[in-house]
């Protein structure tokens, strides 16, 4: 009688992945609910995770034997009867992300707690594409800007570092593949940051960055969509659905530097005119206001201080950029159609009459979905930092003390 073969038996790794998976997935969820809810009690977050108490229970004797969660000092009576529930909390007091942010003219270097604030914060200037010591240099100086701030801060502990650029960033190969604006091709941010700290460094596009910030302590906390604008001296954007921010192949989702405006009269180094990143530019606002005689340098900041001085060509020209940062979120809201809308764009974040001109341009009904950053006050360091933190808030067993 033939011998029928045997069906092939699932190998052994497979459901180990799953596992451990999950097992990331559960971690998560608890220390997100820590963080948004607490102080709070484990049946609470058993309750709001869906998870087992036994679980809940597991999950936050390991974070808080990391040092992640601690105990409330005061617990709080259940009813009158059994023990009393003691609620849990994040445990910010000794643990810091070290975040790096390399725009244009400088580069901010911070330390962040695990809430996402602002511990510590440093700029550093550079001469962007004509820097003598190129990206390796720009890169060092960020190392010892970083280890000063933790040399002010005897009692933190580092996690890691979170780094964070504008252009085309790689985040699963730690690179900045190519940012014209600096100069800067191929250069192994990861490696290069990795070997001055001693620390996990991960790497991150900004406005990717700010999108994390946004869901883990921002206005985006809670929404099913975002989507994020970042206007400087590059524009660009990011994408997030169910807290999974869209990366796209090598990390290039996000790229409007071309996205034509309509209106638009600035002529593009691609031979266009109208480009979005040329007609939203920081460096274009700035030779703007020179022209007009409101400023005689390259800072937008001037210009912000010029109109809140009375000056009515600053004011317009605030606004003016404004509401084509409006038309340009009008067409992305025509194509994801997001639930939550955030800009990063300087008028936006210092004037109402910037914020009105946006979402007038936006119209109604969508304007109302539309606001500026949560982190107006330090935005480049947020975005920094933020990179390491999305890393433990979404694997905490992997990312917290013990795997350092």
């Amino acid at each position: 009688m033939p011998h029928t073969a045997a069906p092939p038996a699932l190998s052994s790794p497979v459901p180990r992945v799953a596992d451990r998976d999950r097992r990331r997935t559960s971690a998560s969820v608890v220390l997100r609910s820590v963080l948004e809810h607490g102080p709070v009690a484990r049946s609470t977050i058993a309750r709001l995770t869906g998870l087992s108490p036994a679980s809940v229970t597991d999950y936050c004797a390991r974070f808080t034997a990391r040092g992640l969660i601690r105990e409330a000092a005061a617990p709080r009576q259940s009813g009158g009867v059994g023990r009393p529930h003691v609620p849990v909390d994040l445990d910010d007091s000794r643990f810091v992300v070290g975040g790096v942010h390399v725009a244009v003219p400088h580069t901010t270097v911070a330390l962040l707690d695990l809430r996402g604030r602002v511990v510590a914060e440093r700029e550093l200037k550079h001469s962007g594409a004509t820097d003598p010591y190129g990206p390796y240099g720009v890169l060092a100086r960020a190392a010892d800007g970083l280890a000063a701030l933790l040399d002010e801060a005897p009692g933190s502990r580092p996690l890691g570092v979170g780094f964070a650029a504008g252009g085309w960033v790689d985040r699963d190969s730690g690179t900045v593949v190519e940012h014209p604006l600096l100069g800067w091709r191929e250069v192994p941010v990861r490696e290069v940051l990795g070997a001055h700290t001693g620390l996990p460094v991960h790497v991150d596009g900004h406005a990717r960055a700010l999108v994390n910030a946004e869901r883990l302590f921002g206005r985006a906390r809670g929404s099913a969509s975002v989507l994020h604008l970042f206007v400087g001296n590059v524009v660009d954007a990011a994408f997030a659905t169910h807290d999974e921010v869209h990366h796209g192949p090598r990390s290039q989702a996000g790229a409007i530097a071309h996205l034509p405006v309509p209106g638009g009269t600035e002529t593009c180094d691609c031979g266009r005119v109208g480009c979005l990143q040329v007609e939203l530019s920081e460096r274009t606002l700035c030779r703007r206001a020179r022209e007009a005689g409101v400023v005689d340098g390259t800072n937008p900041t001037h210009v912000v201080r010029a109109a809140a001085g009375g000056d009515p060509v600053a004011a317009r020209l605030l606004t003016e950029r404004a509401r084509m940062t409006g038309r340009a979120v009008g067409l992305l809201l025509d194509v994801l159609n997001p639930e939550t809308v955030v800009v990063t764009e300087i008028g936006v974040l210092s004037r109402e009459d910037c914020l009105g001109a946006l979402r007038k341009a936006v119209g109604t009904p969508r304007a109302a979905a539309v606001g500026p950053t949560t982190f107006a006050d330090s935005v480049l360091a947020v975005a920094g930092g933020s990179v390491a933190l999305d890393v433990l808030y979404r694997d905490p067993l992997g990312a917290s003390p013990e795997a350092i």
